[in-house]
């Protein structure tokens, strides 16, 4: 995230709370995979993202610390089942918990995750805990929503772009709203304010997934913790690919959807055609322009908040910083 030097101290004292909060007991074969997965590292962009928004809104950040943990555990377990799901070998590089050891252990080591997610809420005052977990259950049934709506996608020849921005809307961006109105909740911001700031975090993470569509076909392999073109050799239908089948002429149209029901030997030369046809369709512009339109729809809301203008600043410096990330 480059110049976000600030959001290192969340991170830092983030993840030793994260150390001193999770008892790793027996039956070790349950606890060593959980406490595997979040030893994979990544950004904590969700955790972080709790922290900032409590101390913004006036709170402390250090009260903010379990709900952080909630959604990062969340977030894990959410990933532990969707690599069951996908047959995916690795997560950010390292062997998925379901093939280090099995899947009956990936299945029930998440579902202990979920689990063990609730329990951290339950040191929060009643009001606040009953705000907390109502929230926290209408995320986590919509991100089960959008991953179905993305499994549903697979084999459906006939998906909208609507329906693709519902799908990244509840798969990815509800949790990033959530993770930001709970650090608002817990600094005890109004309503109105609350719901801004999930509307913020919102527009935000549909523009953060529209930008890993991106990225994942034009993102420098050197930057990029995924392999570059993994969708394309995938064949994942993301927002490039709907909208160069809307804006190709027709011989190109069938041309991506012929490459897009392949899987050759040689997968570099699909991914250098497909990605030929997402530029000349002009494709490539107008998923920058997506990106740009919700990133900007998120910025509009600001000006609604009642808090001071320097931390209207730090949040619209973070989604700008967001917007820039090359990894």
């Amino acid at each position: 995230m480059g110049d976000f030097k600030f959001m290192d101290q969340y991170k830092v004292k983030f993840l030793d709370h994260l150390k001193t909060r999770i008892e790793y007991t027996e039956p070790k074969n349950l606890y060593e995979p959980i406490r595997y997965i979040l030893d994979l590292g990544g950004k904590r962009l969700r955790p972080i993202l709790t922290l900032m928004t409590a101390e913004l809104f006036g709170g402390d950040p250090d009260e903010a610390m379990d709900a952080a943990l909630a959604i990062e555990m969340f977030h894990n377990f959410s990933l532990v089942h969707d690599d069951i799901m996908d047959d995916a070998p690795l997560r950010r590089g390292r062997t998925t918990v379901h093939e280090k050891w099995d899947l009956n252990t990936g299945i029930l080591s998440g579902d202990a995750m979920l689990i063990l997610a609730y329990q951290f809420f339950e040191g929060y005052p009643p009001e606040t805990f009953k705000k907390l977990t109502a929230l926290f259950s209408k995320t986590a049934i919509e991100v089960c929503e959008g991953q179905q709506y993305d499994v549903d996608f697979e084999t459906r020849d006939d998906v909208t772009i609507p329906e693709y921005l519902k799908m990244i809307e509840y798969k990815t961006s509800v949790l990033v709203a959530a993770a930001m109105k709970m650090g608002a909740i817990i600094a005890n911001a109004s309503d109105k304010d609350a719901e801004i700031i999930y509307e913020f975090g919102r527009n935000l993470g549909i523009a953060f997934q529209l930008q890993d569509d991106y990225l994942d076909a034009f993102g420098d392999p050197k930057t990029f913790g995924k392999q570059v073109g993994g969708d394309i050799m995938e064949n994942k239908k993301t927002f490039l690919y709907l909208k160069a089948l809307q804006m190709a002429p027709k011989q190109r149209k069938e041309g991506l959807m012929h490459l897009y029901s392949i899987k050759p030997e040689n997968p570099s030369t699909k991914v250098e055609a497909v990605k030929a046809i997402f530029t000349e369709s002009g494709a490539v512009d107008l998923t920058k322009e997506e990106i740009k339109s919700h990133t900007q729809k998120a910025f509009d809301v600001l000006g609604q908040l009642t808090i001071a203008e320097a931390n209207k600043q730090v949040l619209r410096k973070f989604g700008e910083a967001l917007m820039e990330r090359t990894v």
